[in-house]
């Protein structure tokens, strides 16, 4: 036992080591090449920096003087330059306090996040908000967002692009637009929201687009159900995803001829006409132990009946599906933590949202059995290549094909392994009392929608000692 806590502490000792060389100085600051005065002002750096300082769009932080940026050290008659602060992102808030992304509220684009000069040049630059490409082009070389994105670089033979992408980026977005979490407009940073976005360029009485429209009235309607704004695979911008009565043309099938400028159905309800294909989900929500109230209304209330960029049409996401009426979930997604397929990919991953035998509409009998779907190390998503998605719960949901790319799978064997190898993640027996069973499952240490806190744990606890404290005491550790 001494002789592993003495190993402990040298590998302890040795990490402060490595750590502390990391954060020196040498390894933040660069040696200059001439030697420097620490008082130096901004005229002895113009003097071979002087393209720093001009420009078509030049820094305001240049008039304020080198050294408001960056720091001078001299020792032992070694000068170093470094920045005021540890980093880039630092520096930049400390004057542009409203990109701040620790203080905003809505999404963020990733890389405000942490790295300005990933976009912008903190000096000058031939582009306005000193961006180190313009936001327009058709290659990465000349289009800064495409130096990331790859949206309308590689469109099939037969697909098609929008020919705004050749009219720049920020035809359609602002980067650093935020606002509330889960509306289109502010998650995808857009000047605004469809349709009205979308006709300010397409005008919605010309005839051409009536025709192809087959007189049924669009132009309030929302573009973006049936048409992805870039790029896709099919003709006419088409979603990825189409119903196919839609995709087939088909549109009597739902559909009679408008009647002053208003859609007329075959049936007398959007119901009806589903459930003559659909009928297995009618009988489904008819006769779940456990119902949901909004499965018993029109499926046109959550479904796009014609295409949508998801499987299964929700709208107007899939989160924005369920949050437009449990407004409670969507205010936890204003938590810093959100649990990523709860608020990324849809509630539906976990919930059957047309009814099932399950408490809370969960697809497993219990909670571990759902988590393990994904976390456990039995986890076997099935792809389907032609859609490019991956599937679990037996095909009853589909997820992007690069989604478990980044999911965290749990080294368990026989039910132990987490968070440390041993741990139990579900009941085991009181070891005072063997005839005493301890619940135990993954709810008894996260919650599953979000937190203010990493890692999702209970009641938003901080993951330290006082947290493990609460069910372990400490003599258990010493084994008393």
């Amino acid at each position: 036992m001494m002789a592993e806590i003495g190993v402990n502490k040298t590998l302890q000792s040795i990490l402060i080591m490595v750590l502390a060389s990391a954060f020196s100085t040498s390894a933040w600051a660069a040696v200059h090449p001439v030697p420097l005065d620490p008082k130096a002002g901004p005229a002895i750096c113009a003097q071979c920096h002087e393209d720093k300082t001009k420009g078509k769009f030049v820094h305001s932080a240049i008039a304020m003087g080198c050294t408001a940026c960056h720091e001078i050290r001299v020792k032992k008659d070694v000068t170093r330059l470094k920045l005021t602060t540890t980093t880039t992102v630092a520096l930049c808030t400390t004057c542009h306090a409203n990109k701040k992304a620790a203080d905003i509220k809505g999404k963020v684009h990733p890389p405000a996040v942490r790295d300005c000069v990933k976009c912008h040049d903190p000096h000058t630059s031939d582009n306005k908000y000193q961006l180190l490409k313009a936001e327009a082009g058709n290659s990465k070389d000349t289009n800064l967002c495409l130096s990331c994105h790859k949206i309308g670089v590689d469109v099939p033979k037969d697909g098609s692009r929008h020919p705004a992408l050749d009219m720049g980026c920020d035809t359609c977005h602002i980067t650093h637009k935020t606002g509330e979490r889960g509306k289109r407009e502010f998650d995808f940073h857009l000047t605004k929201d469809a349709p009205a976005l979308c006709i300010d360029c397409h005008d919605v009485k010309d005839a051409g687009l009536i025709k192809a429209h087959q007189g049924q009235p669009f132009g309030t309607a929302d573009c973006l159900s049936c048409h992805d704004p870039h790029q896709s695979d099919a003709k006419h911008l088409m979603a990825k995803f189409t119903h196919m009565p839609f995709a087939g043309g088909m549109c009597d099938t739902c559909h009679k001829p408008a009647k002053d400028g208003k859609v007329v159905l075959t049936a007398a309800t959007p119901k009806e006409i589903c459930l003559t294909c659909h009928s297995e989900k009618g009988e489904q929500i008819e006769k779940a132990k456990v119902q949901h109230p909004g499965a018993a209304g029109d499926c046109t209330d959550c479904h796009s009946p014609h295409a949508g960029n998801f499987p299964f049409f929700p709208k107007p996401n899939p989160v924005g599906v369920c949050t437009g009426c449990h407004s409670d979930l969507a205010e936890l997604g204003k938590k810093a933590h959100p649990h990523q397929p709860a608020f990324e990919q849809g509630c539906a991953i976990c919930h059957d949202p047309h009814g099932n035998d399950n408490v809370h509409l969960l697809r497993t009998p219990t909670a571990n059995a759902l988590c393990l779907e994904c976390h456990g190390p039995d986890s076997k998503p099935e792809k389907l290549e032609a859609e490019h998605v991956v599937t679990i719960f037996g095909g009853k949901v589909k997820l992007p094909d690069n989604y478990f790319n980044k999911v965290v799978i749990l080294p368990l064997k026989y039910g132990l392994g987490h968070p440390v190898d041993g741990h139990p993640v579900s009941d085991v027996r009181d070891t005072n009392d063997a005839m005493k069973i301890k619940k135990l499952s993954c709810m008894t240490c996260h919650q599953p929608h979000a937190s203010a806190q990493p890692y999702l744990l209970a009641k938003d606890a901080v993951a330290n000692k006082a947290f493990c404290d609460q069910c372990h005491k400490p003599a258990d550790f010493l084994g008393k």
